[in-house]
């Protein structure tokens, strides 16, 4: 397994997330999103798992503040991109595998 948690240190889901690997002794990379970001191609293979809709966190204050709902779905994405903020946390990849939150009972059966 190689597993890959891409979260914002301030999120519970994502300590949570961190927590439930490490109390199962499984070996993870952590990325600071909000700092470092998603790689083009990662985001391309999250969003084929999960969704655009999926990863785009409505909730936050940038959200609101780059006016997130009313742009096309092309832009949004490069909204995305330019602003990790905005995203969905925590994301967990395995390869090819990817969730979005917290998810135990799906990462379960990556083992």
């Amino acid at each position: 397994m190689n597993i890959q948690i891409f979260g914002s240190s301030k999120c519970f889901d994502t300590k949570k997330a961190q927590r439930w690997f490490k109390e199962r002794r499984i070996k993870f990379q952590y990325v600071d999103l909000p700092s470092k970001g998603l790689s083009p191609r990662e985001y391309q293979s999250v969003k084929q798992k999960v969704g655009l809709e999926a990863l785009v966190n409505t909730k936050c204050r940038a959200y609101e503040d780059l006016y997130m709902a009313y742009i096309a779905p092309a832009a949004r994405e490069e909204k995305l991109l330019e602003n990790p903020v905005l995203f969905q946390t925590p994301i967990v990849r395995n390869g090819r595998e990817a969730t979005v939150g917290y998810r135990p009972e799906i990462w379960e059966t990556w083992e």
